[in-house]
């Protein structure tokens, strides 16, 4: 058995496929005749790689659209090429001088942490597909899946992903990542079962029989019957759930809506049909992606319009952009911030492009009046009280009628009462709210205890956030990954929390778990997780309080 960071609660078995690498290439290696030549040819492999791409984000839906647009922006990058060609003008071999310009992105990338040392595995991607193409070798990446698999790999960059088969694809498996990456994201979105930091996994020959159980974090080589039948038991017991269209609410009818995050209008668009009362996060970011400029008025208009008027009158909570140093843009990113993380990003982008927020707001507002329906929106990187009511301010003043923050930062949460008296409403995105609170990267995979989202003094942030909902009678949901964690969905309830976002494929093990029990159990949970000394003893004293049949059912252990 291997053991690894679980995403999904999916369980499969089938034969591994490893994912190729890199190719070997020698630095040294002749690229054209001479050093015009080679300017030439490499001038080709940069458009070619960030051409490919480009198409691959266009032909995709959802978040692998946008992490593969951001991936297509990092090939076209102006500064990666021109240094790259640069060296090469000067003589140095080609793809010595591509892996000397990339390295020292890669330690600025690392250095800054956060969204950008995520992106390494991304840059380190481009870099041999514009070597491969420029040697003419054959590109890196998933090979083609001939029988249903398990895709495994050291890393997989989003444009490894964009290459799988979804098919015949059964469950994804990497050494590095984290839960919060790419890979745990995009399998998430997809309901494809994922567990990441799995030592050992490529070691495993081609063709292995494993069992890979995403609740548990595990993989089990050469599974044996009592294993395959415990994965088909959890496969029908999960197609079950998937049935039941009820909305959400706890045994004794206290009502939890359940929504869906999302970041294109594809994806609203499979909604039409799907098991959820809305959209509790849509992330507009995606919009942006991979362009030199912002798109228009018109075309932000247009997208919004398809949103809402999938969704009908089902709720929608858009995102405004949240974008910055640590998710950069190119019309709008600051250059050199030290601490990515910390600095003008999301909200904070109104310091140094107001009209980009004000122009987004007046096509919410038009796509709003188009549709007929009342969009909510809210800001990310809300730090203060004065923050809130500017963007209300902003937001009203566009035609927007319902207008809230996230919680990301601690300060908002010690002091939600303030800040729910200038807006409509609060959403808790518990991945940077953990990250702030406990000073640990997100993206970290090394940290991830840390980012426990069990973690108590995240917790009591979530009850703060909470509490001033309650005294404010504003509505308080969450839209970070703790949301699709069933156990920890009772746990939120049980403090307070109103609504809860998550990937669609986890609503029906969230809808199980609440209908099993009552609003009084939720908050005897969440009392004992508040009264834990650590996140580990958090969620064992909130797991002997569960019901049996949701602790087998979703196998929580």
């Amino acid at each position: 058995m291997l053991h690894g960071t679980g995403v999904g609660r999916g369980a499969v078995v089938g034969p591994v496929v490893q994912v190729h690498g890199a190719p070997e290439i020698d630095p040294q290696e002749q690229v054209g005749a001479d050093a015009a030549d080679a300017h030439r040819v490499m001038a080709e492999a940069f458009d070619a790689v960030a051409a490919r791409l480009g198409e691959q984000a266009a032909a995709a839906r959802g978040t692998l659209a946008e992490v593969l647009g951001a991936t297509a922006q990092m090939a076209a990058d102006p500064a990666l090429r021109a240094q790259t060609l640069a060296r090469v003008d000067a003589g140095e071999p080609a793809v010595a001088a591509l892996d000397a310009v990339v390295d020292g992105f890669a330690a600025m990338f690392e250095q800054a942490g956060g969204y950008l040392a995520e992106r390494v595995t991304d840059l380190r991607s481009v870099r041999d597909r514009v070597a491969a193409h420029a040697l003419g070798r054959p590109a890196p990446g998933v090979p083609v899946l001939e029988r249903a698999s398990v895709v495994v790999a050291d890393d997989l960059a989003p444009a490894d992903t964009a290459g799988l088969d979804l098919a015949l694809t059964l469950a994804l498996v990497t050494e590095r990542g984290g839960p919060t990456g790419h890979t745990a994201i995009i399998a998430g979105q997809l309901g494809i079962p994922c567990v990441v930091q799995v030592r050992g996994a490529t070691d495993l020959p081609e063709g292995t029989e494993v069992a890979v159980d995403a609740a548990a974090g595990v993989l089990t080589v050469d599974p044996d019957d009592a294993v395959r039948a415990a994965v088909e038991s959890r496969r029908v017991a999960l197609a079950q759930l998937g049935e039941d269209t009820a909305p959400g609410r706890t045994a004794d009818g206290h009502d939890v809506a359940l929504l869906a995050n999302i970041g294109t209008a594809e994806d609203a668009e499979r909604l039409v049909d799907a098991a959820v009362e809305g959209v509790g996060l849509f992330r507009t970011e995606v919009l942006f992606l991979g362009r030199d400029a912002a798109p228009t008025e018109d075309e932000q208009v247009a997208t919004y319009a398809r949103v809402l008027t999938a969704l009908g009158r089902r709720k929608v909570v858009l995102r405004t952009l949240d974008a910055g140093a640590d998710k950069p843009l190119p019309f709008v990113t600051q250059p050199g911030e030290e601490n990515p993380a910390l600095g003008v990003r999301g909200y904070r982008l109104v310091r140094v492009a107001e009209e980009l927020l004000r122009t987004q707001l007046r096509a919410v507002a038009r796509a709003a009046e188009q549709t007929g329906t009342d969009p909510w929106v809210m800001a990310p990187m809300v730090a203060t009280a004065d923050e809130a009511r500017r963007f209300a301010e902003l937001a009203r003043e566009a035609g927007v009628r319902t207008v809230g923050v996230m919680v990301e930062v601690p300060a908002v949460a010690l002091r939600a009462r303030d800040v729910l008296a200038e807006v409509d409403f609060v959403s808790l995105g518990t991945n940077d709210l953990a990250q702030y609170t406990m000073a640990t990267d997100r993206l970290r995979g090394e940290l991830a205890d840390l980012l426990d989202p069990w973690q108590p003094a995240v917790l009591d942030l979530v009850a703060l956030t909470a509490d001033g909902g309650r005294a404010a009678d504003r509505p308080v949901g969450v839209c970070g990954e703790s949301a699709s964690d069933p156990l920890l969905a009772l746990v939120l309830v049980g403090l307070g929390v109103t609504s809860l976002s998550m990937a669609p494929s986890a609503v029906p093990g969230v809808r199980f778990a609440l209908g099993r029990h009552t609003l009084e159990r939720c908050r005897e949970m969440a009392a004992a997780a508040r009264s834990a000394r650590t996140a580990v003893d958090a969620r064992a004293a909130c797991l002997a309080l569960a019901d049996a049949d949701v602790r087998e059912v979703l196998a929580l252990g």
